[in-house]
């Protein structure tokens, strides 16, 4: 289904398709021959903005979101496994994100990478052109450092000065009751859904 978001409306290529059960909702474009499967979620909130270029699948149950401060744009050739999130990321062309995966607001994915089964490209992370992060891993950092995820300190040495509270939410780490401030910020700006007008299935 096809939904109306803070004043902007999906535009879905002719040659594309949009399985009847999934929902594509806001500042969408979805580019010739790509296909969007069942149960699939593709959110701009607010007015951020989203592409998907030509001939990318986004899998059932898989999720692509992108804010104001934080775009999302998928390169041509594109395939987004079943219940892999992308949030607020730049993908290059020819990237496979298996199933499971994430990647982060900021992140930065170079053509033909491979993100495998529930791999995570943290926040602020850019690969370069056809790097691979293997099943489980995480990659972090710019350049990005790939690690295993039983390397927690490592892992998060790189991660906490990229200052996840402050670059998607807005809030330095130290607020006092930092999730009460994240879900009062984000229950006001998710309110905007009340407004939502479906334009077609």
């Amino acid at each position: 289904m096809l939904i109306e978001h803070a004043g902007k409306s999906p535009q879905v290529d002719p040659s594309a398709w949009v399985a009847p059960d999934a929902t594509i909702c806001g500042d969408v474009t979805v580019g010739p021959g790509a296909r969007v499967m069942h149960g699939a979620r593709i959110v701009g909130e607010g007015g951020g903005t989203i592409t998907i270029g030509q001939y990318c699948i986004v899998m059932e149950n898989a999720v692509v979101r992108a804010s104001p401060r934080h775009p999302c744009s998928i390169g041509d050739h594109c395939l987004i496994g079943p219940n892999a999130h992308v949030t607020g990321a730049v993908l290059g062309a020819q990237v496979f994100v298996a199933t499971g995966a994430a990647i982060f607001h900021g992140a930065q994915v170079g053509a033909g990478s491979e993100i495998r089964v529930h791999a995570i490209v943290h926040l602020r992370t850019r690969l370069e052109a056809g790097a691979m992060v293997p099943i489980g891993w995480v990659a972090v950092g710019d350049p990005a450092k790939i690690l295993s995820p039983d390397r927690h300190d490592e892992i998060w040495a790189v991660q906490k000065p990229l200052n996840f509270p402050e670059w998607v939410y807005g809030l330095d780490r130290n607020t006092p009751d930092l999730m009460v401030e994240v879900t009062r910020r984000l229950s006001g700006a998710l309110a905007g859904h009340a407004h939502d007008r479906r334009t077609e299935t």
